[in-house]
C-alpha cells in the first residue's frame, strides 16, 4: 500500500470535484482499489501501488481539461478516465471557455484583430462605441494569459470621473465608494472565473481591481494591465498609466472618444495620447464602430439615433455661422 499527496493548482477545486463531491464520489467508484480523500485543493490517496500510476496520470488529465475548459462533467471524467477524447463542441476563433465551459470567442473580424494585436503588440488601443465588446475581449485576454502562466497578475483600472466631491456622500469605506465604477470589469470576471476562485485571485492580489489614482508610483511587471473607459483621462493620467508598464508586461487601452464626461474646457487624454503615439514601434490600435455592437440590436439602433442627432446640432450650428449678421 502507497500514499500520494496531489495537489490542484491548474483547476478550481469547486469545479474538479463537482456539486456535491459527485465527481470525487466518481473517481472513487472507477478506482475501487484507491482510497480518495479531498480537503480544499489536495487530494490524498492511498492504496493500491499498481492502480496508483494511472490514477495519477488520469488525475493530471483531468485538471488540465477543467483548467482549460472551466468545467468537469460526469461524462468528461469517464471519457479521461477511458482513454477516450471528451467531446467538446469546436469553436471558432476561441479566446478562453468561460464559466459552466462556455466558450469565449472573438465575435467580429475587429475583436479578432484585437486578439492578433495583443499578442504581438505591448500595447494596443481598443477604440469604440459601447457594446462592441472591447473591454470583454480585452478582459478574456488577460485571464487566458493568466490561465497559461505568461502573467502573475491582472491590473484593471478605470478612471472615476463621475466620483470627484461626491464620493464623500456615498456611504461605506474606500472600497464601497469606488465599486459602483469598477462593477462592469467585476462582471466580465465573473463570466470567466468561478466566484470562490475570483475571491482567492483578488484577495492574493493576482486580480487588482482599482481606480485609476491608485496606479501612481508603481511598476506592474509580469502583468496584463487593462485601462477601462480611457476618454476619460486627462493628459496627465493617461501618461502616468502607460508608464506603469514593466517586464514582461502588456497593457490593453479602451475608450471611446464619442463618450467623453470631462469638462468641455478639459482635453482627453486618450485622444492626446492617440496622436503623440500614432506609428510607435509596439503600440496597436484597432477601431471598432457601430457595426461590431454585438450587445441587443436595439443597442446599434440607439447608437445611430445619438450620431444623427449629433449630426444634426453640427449642421445647426454651421448654418448660424454662417447666416449673415
Amino acid at each position: 500500500m502507497i500514499e500520494r499527496i496531489i495537489v490542484l493548482d491548474n483547476a478550481d477545486a469547486a469545479l474538479f470535484f463537482g456539486v456535491n463531491n459527485s465527481n470525487l464520489q466518481l473517481l472513487k467508484t472507477l478506482f475501487p482499489k484507491l482510497r480518495i480523500v479531498a480537503r480544499g485543493n489536495v487530494i490524498k490517496v492511498t492504496g493500491n501501488a499498481e492502480e496508483m500510476p494511472l490514477f495519477e496520470e488520469k488525475i493530471a488529465e483531468l485538471e488540465k481539461f477543467c483548467g482549460e475548459h472551466n468545467t468537469l462533467t460526469e461524462d468528461n471524467i469517464v471519457d479521461i478516465v477511458k482513454g477516450k477524447s471528451p467531446n467538446v463542441i469546436k469553436q471558432d476563433n476561441l479566446i478562453i471557455f468561460g464559466m459552466n465551459g462556455k466558450p469565449i470567442s472573438a465575435r467580429n473580424e475587429n475583436q479578432q484583430r484585437l486578439v492578433n494585436a495583443f499578442q504581438k503588440n505591448d500595447m494596443v488601443f481598443a477604440l469604440g462605441p459601447a457594446g462592441t465588446g472591447k473591454t470583454y475581449v480585452a478582459i478574456a485576454l488577460a485571464v487566458k494569459a493568466l490561465k497559461n502562466k505568461e502573467v502573475k497578475r491582472i491590473i484593471l483600472s478605470r478612471p472615476a470621473v463621475e466620483a470627484g466631491e461626491k464620493l464623500g456622500f456615498l456611504p461605506g469605506d474606500m472600497k464601497d465608494k469606488i465599486d459602483p465604477y469598477l462593477q462592469p470589469l467585476y462582471d466580465a470576471l465573473e463570466d470567466m472565473i468561478t466566484p470562490a476562485k475570483l475571491k482567492d485571485y483578488i484577495e492574493n492580489k493576482i486580480v487588482q481591481i482599482a481606480p485609476l489614482a491608485f496606479m501612481r508610483g508603481r511598476t506592474l511587471n509580469d502583468a496584463v494591465i487593462i485601462l477601462d473607459e480611457a476618454q476619460n483621462t486627462t493628459i496627465h493620467q493617461i501618461k502616468m498609466f502607460m508608464t506603469r508598464l514593466g517586464m514582461n508586461a502588456k497593457m490593453i487601452i479602451t475608450g471611446d472618444i464619442t463618450q467623453i464626461d470631462l469638462p468641455p474646457s478639459q482635453l482627453s487624454g486618450l485622444k492626446h495620447a492617440l496622436r503623440v503615439l500614432d506609428g510607435v514601434e509596439g503600440i496597436a490600435k484597432i477601431e471598432f464602430d457601430k457595426k461590431d455592437i454585438v450587445r441587443h440590436k436595439l443597442v446599434q439602433r440607439i447608437v445611430d439615433a445619438y450620431e444623427k442627432e449629433d449630426e444634426r446640432r453640427r449642421h445647426e450650428k454651421v448654418s448660424e455661422t454662417d447666416s449673415p449678421r
